[in-house]
């Protein structure tokens, strides 16, 4: 049985595919489009995953996409019909669900040559959500919540998997949402693109927690484990929020109203500087989140008392709380799939649907390297084409170097405090660069950060970066022992190992890991070593292969990246070109 799991028509449109119980490749429209966080029908996605397995259209027997359109129907009317909500709320919320049930039409319009005759199956957003979490996980028996924006009329579920059974216990419905009160507050803060939560989380450290009643009078809890928002503060309920879906980036409207400004410090536009008002406001909204969070976790294993929790959804991201979830609740192991956001629901969809008609499609995800991959030859004949580009910008060019010789070389450069663009193997399935399409630096120079925005990124200063760290010596470095081979978890970093990795060690003494094993990224991993035997450092800082834009997908997108930055170095397979 050949399945295709999607999400589409929303942010981070992505695809998948099950052939026969087993996940073949896996990757967001966003790579392709070149659109952060691209939104619409993943056409591009589709047709990357069905060539992966050399297959068409007409041989799908489901497409399974994350959306049940008939879900909370009552909900629903009951609150169409309540007056609260305005009559362009409504009309928005039906133009939205006349495309999810128009996907046949899609696949027509989009691959007009191919004869489509795959089964539709509808599959509740959170439902999707938990079961791309559980369902990949190394678990048997494990708790399960999705929190996120919206999806399906609800903003969280929680639930308790058994083998491939997943029991969904417990929703929170629109208009309450955990999600929008993080985004709404990031875009109070001036943050206003989509997905710029996790600014406010690199903010956050650098203030203190001057706005908890505020905060309080926001969000109440209940002892259930839900949440509630207090709406005065909030307008999504009454009005069409101005969401663009349609084959762009996503753009969201003001999410709070005008109430927020007599309750908070002064709204901030993003062109004014940060001040500490700022951090301790950033600071108060993750304390907020991070003590709802693990109101709900902590009511949730007083139901189950099991160790083991999975987490998804959007607000499954936020790496400083799932990070300390080891420490403010009982649960002892949590796992967090690479693509916890809407993206990963693609996953969801294809392995509900597979359980529904064959019974079983669970499998243990453990690497996220499920996107394109290049040949030597192939990215061989790309540098070559580039000769001309190459020698303008003093260049030189080595090929097909032996693995030894060139990761040796390689290690020593970022010794040197050279800046490397490493693109190798299969694109990563998820946000984060996980050492196949990455920069890697030096973590142990105070300067890099400075540099590496000086050089590629451009980005806030505040904002740290993250260290790739041998998985064997996790425990030496950090105040954990855990695998966090998605860069989903922020942990402590030894206080005796802050000033020897600078680089990654974020002004509260954090760092958002990711753990390699020979076993996940063999090259990767032996390149961590090389490194580890001229420095005594087990790491390297790794941020992602880009410039303001998705993650480089091809060895051509990697190399115009590297021509219109300063980079020093870039390795695309076993090919090597400096400056």
């Amino acid at each position: 049985m050949i399945i295709l799991g999607l999400n589409a028509f929303h942010a981070d449109s992505s695809a998948c595919l099950f052939v026969d119980g087993k996940m073949v490749a896996a990757v967001e429209e966003e790579r392709f489009r070149r659109i952060k966080h691209w939104a619409g029908f993943p056409s591009q996605a589709i047709e990357f995953c069905l060539k992966s397995a050399n297959i068409k259209i007409k041989d799908l027997d489901v497409v399974a996409i994350n959306t049940q359109p008939k879900a909370a129907r009552l909900k629903k009317i009951r609150f169409a019909l309540s007056g609260q909500a305005s009559a362009a709320l409504i009309r928005e919320k039906l133009e939205v669900r006349k495309k999810r049930t128009s996907l046949e039409q899609y696949f027509e319009t989009e691959f007009p040559e191919q004869e489509f005759n795959a089964q539709i199956e509808y599959v509740e957003h959170h439902h999707a959500h938990l079961a791309s979490a559980y369902s990949v996980s190394p678990y048997q028996h494990a708790s399960i919540i999705s929190v996120d924006g919206f999806g399906d009329f609800a903003s969280a579920a929680k639930g308790l998997g058994h083998k491939t059974h997943i029991e969904i216990q417990q929703r929170v419905y629109f208009p309450h949402s955990l999600g929008v009160f993080y985004q709404a507050l990031t875009q109070y803060l001036g943050f206003t693109n989509y997905g710029d939560e996790y600014k406010v989380m690199g903010l956050a450290p650098y203030g203190e927690v001057k706005y908890k009643q505020e905060m309080d009078d926001i969000v109440s809890v209940d002892l259930n484990g839900e949440f509630r928002l207090n709406l005065n503060y909030f307008q999504h309920h009454r009005q069409a929020i101005a969401y663009t879906w349609d084959n762009n980036e996503p753009q969201v409207s003001a999410l709070y109203s005008d109430e927020l400004r007599n309750l908070l410090i002064p709204k901030r536009n993003k062109e004014q500087p940060l001040t500490q008002m700022h951090f301790d406001l950033a600071r108060s909204i993750q304390d907020k989140y991070e003590r709802t969070f693990f109101h709900m976790l902590n009511v949730m294993h007083q139901q189950h008392g099991l160790d083991a929790v999975c987490i998804a959804g959007g607000c499954g991201m936020n790496s400083v709380a799932n990070g300390k979830i080891h420490l403010r609740t009982p649960y002892k192991n949590v796992y967090v799939q690479s693509a916890a956001g809407d993206a990963g629901g693609a996953i969801g969809a294809a392995v509900v649907a597979g359980q529904r008609l064959q019974g079983k499609t669970n499998f243990d995800m453990q690497h996220a390297y499920w996107g394109p991959a290049f040949e030597d030859e192939v990215s061989r004949d790309v540098i070559v084409s580039y000769t001309e580009a190459f020698v303008k910008n003093n260049c030189q060019i080595q090929l097909d170097m032996d693995n030894d010789g060139l990761l040796t070389l390689v290690s020593e450069a970022i010794a040197q405090g050279k800046v490397i663009g490493w693109f190798q193997g299969a694109m990563e399935w998820g946000p984060r660069a996980l050492g196949n399409r990455s920069i890697l630096c030096d973590p142990r120079r105070a300067d890099m950060k400075n540099i590496l925005n000086l050089k590629i990124k451009r980005r806030e200063s505040f904002r740290p970066f993250a260290p790739s760290v041998l998985r064997a010596e996790v425990p030496n470095w950090f105040e954990s022992d855990a695998d966090v081979p998605f860069m989903m978890k922020v942990f402590q970093v030894k206080e005796s190992k802050r000033k020897l990795i600078p680089a990654v060690t974020h002004v509260d003494g954090s760092g958002r890991l990711q753990t390699v094993t020979k076993e996940s990224n063999p090259r990767y991993h032996l390149l961590i070593e090389k490194f580890y035997q001229l420095s005594g450092v087990p790491m390297l800082l790794n941020t992602s292969f880009n410039e303001n834009e998705p993650i480089v997908c091809t060895p051509n997108q990697a190399i115009e990246c590297f021509l219109r930055t300063n980079m020093d170095m870039l390795v695309v397979g076993a090919h090597l070109v400096t400056r």
